[in-house]
């Protein structure tokens, strides 16, 4: 599923590049460029979410004993330096555009061309923000969350061409192009913010830690606590490491059911979760004031 999507992806941002180019070249609006310039960082962010994919699918090695879930990290923070690229180079246009003002040309087609790739896109980073997140895949939340700002300042230049054209004021032409810069620098430093996050071995979501002690908590039985619960997420990946305090007289072979069980019940609740049992004697408890878990 994850390389069908990241594939479409690829599709999509070039049909969705050639209709804003296509919108420019009818109208020479500065804007619609800005908004076709986008769409070459989309297509580019594409290509590279699909290495990442693919690279983040590489079962451990040698050499990366925790796996490669990480390279999706990567591709994010790719995209997100993309965008700023991008916001520079229309920078760069709107300013001359606002030295050597422009007519906007053939006005009905060129609207008609962007709003077909505006709502193409719009669906796209609809569909690939929701499996994004089923799948656990930041390279295609991120992808998505792009594409969407992309919809967000195509939807903004339209408007604003519009009223362009009815007050005949062009300087607003170059002006929408500055604002749309300004959005997409804004949303690609979130971007790189939220990779590093994950590179940084970000901790599990709230609702992810309080399944993983719900589910300590229902398959524990024979043991007494659990504590010093820790999580790490890796793209679609989710460390989870704890101490399992048992009665000091319980063998080993006991003991080691439990954390099968345990095991298979975390990886069971949460899907590509990695677990660690680190086994304790009971005078190595902790109160509840500390975080543990009765079992």
């Amino acid at each position: 599923m994850l390389h069908l999507l990241g594939a479409g992806s690829i599709v999509v941002a070039l049909a969705i590049m050639a209709l804003k180019y296509w919108a420019f070249l009818v109208t020479g609006s500065v804007a619609l460029y800005s908004d076709a310039l986008e769409s070459i960082v989309n297509l580019v962010a594409a290509v590279a979410a699909l290495l990442a994919i693919n690279f983040s699918s590489r079962p451990a090695d040698r050499n990366h004993p925790f796996g490669h879930h990480k390279a999706e990290y990567l591709s994010a923070v790719l995209e997100g330096s993309l965008i700023v690229v991008a916001a520079l180079l229309i920078f760069r246009e709107a300013y001359d555009a606002f030295v050597t003002p422009r007519t906007i040309e053939d006005f009905g087609l060129g609207m008609a061309i962007s709003a077909a790739a505006t709502a193409l896109n719009g669906g796209w980073s609809a569909l690939l923000i929701r499996r994004g997140r089923a799948l656990r895949s930041p390279a295609l939340v991120a992808d998505g969350w792009h594409l969407l700002t992309d919809v967000m300042t195509s939807v903004g230049v339209i408007a604003g061409l519009v009223l362009a054209a009815v007050t005949g004021l062009t300087v607003l032409d170059p002006t929408l192009a500055v604002a749309v810069a300004c959005y997409i620098l804004w949303s690609g430093s979130k971007i790189v913010l939220s990779s590093m996050s994950g590179l940084l071995d970000e901790a599990a979501d709230a609702d992810i830690q309080a399944r993983i002690r719900a589910a300590i908590q229902r398959s524990g039985d024979g043991a007494l606590e659990a504590h010093d619960v820790r999580t790490r997420q890796a793209g679609r990946a989710i460390f989870i490491e704890f101490h399992l305090v048992v009665p000091g007289t319980m063998t080993v072979n006991e003991a080691h059911g439990i954390c099968d069980r345990l095991e298979d019940a975390l990886e069971a609740e949460i899907e590509g979760s990695e677990v660690v049992i680190h086994v304790e004697p009971e005078y190595k408890a902790k109160n509840r004031s500390t975080g543990a878990i009765p079992l």
